[in-house]
């Protein structure tokens, strides 16, 4: 009889802390480390753009406690990689880690921003920081988003207010050849 009274006077006591949506989306990228995957534009692609046409390859690179290396390989170029961290409050940001091939870091590199909120498990967004705007003025409205799923991984940009719309989405059920180390990183 007295555990019903806690039970009705404490129904609270009974809940389980579940796990911040971030943490699960951040878990689901992790369960990737080390494996490659091709993808395709599915929006926002155009000739001569530099990526139609071209091999799209991620690779999970590197997989710490609170950050995520993911190069993005347009055909030959090795340029880009997406870095991902998490901080104590488990927000994520999104940065864009540009080099060039001799590994020094591009004039336009460390653009991204972070996370508001915990978002959803498969999908965080990552609106453009102060950072960015002041580098590139015109992505001060951008939005990155990145959906997940067990079957694919989406990396998307929207700026806002423009028609301006890029996509490309990974086969997470087909893991490709791990490819050679992204310009700046030794294998």
């Amino acid at each position: 009889m007295k555990k019903l009274i806690f039970l009705i006077l404490f129904p609270f006591c009974l809940t389980a802390q579940e796990t911040p949506n971030s943490i699960l989306f951040w878990d689901s990228l992790q369960s990737h480390c080390g494996k490659a995957y091709e993808g395709e534009i599915i929006a926002g692609g155009k000739a001569g753009d530099g990526f139609v046409g071209e091999k799209l390859v991620m690779h999970f690179r590197s997989c710490e406690k609170n950050t995520i290396r993911i190069p993005f390989f347009v055909g030959k170029d090795k340029s880009r990689t997406w870095v991902l961290t998490k901080n104590e409050k488990n927000l994520i940001t999104l940065k864009h880690d540009h080099r060039h091939k001799d590994g020094s870091e591009d004039k336009i590199t460390q653009y991204g921003g972070s996370s508001p909120n915990t978002g959803l498990a498969n999908i965080q967004f990552f609106p453009a920081d102060q950072h960015t705007s002041s580098l590139i003025s015109y992505a001060s409205n951008n939005v990155w988003w990145i959906t997940t799923d067990k079957k694919s991984f989406t990396y998307n940009l929207r700026r806002i207010g423009t028609e301006r719309l890029f996509t490309v989405k990974f086969d997470l059920t087909k893991e490709i050849k791990t490819p050679s180390a992204p310009w700046g990183s030794k294998d």
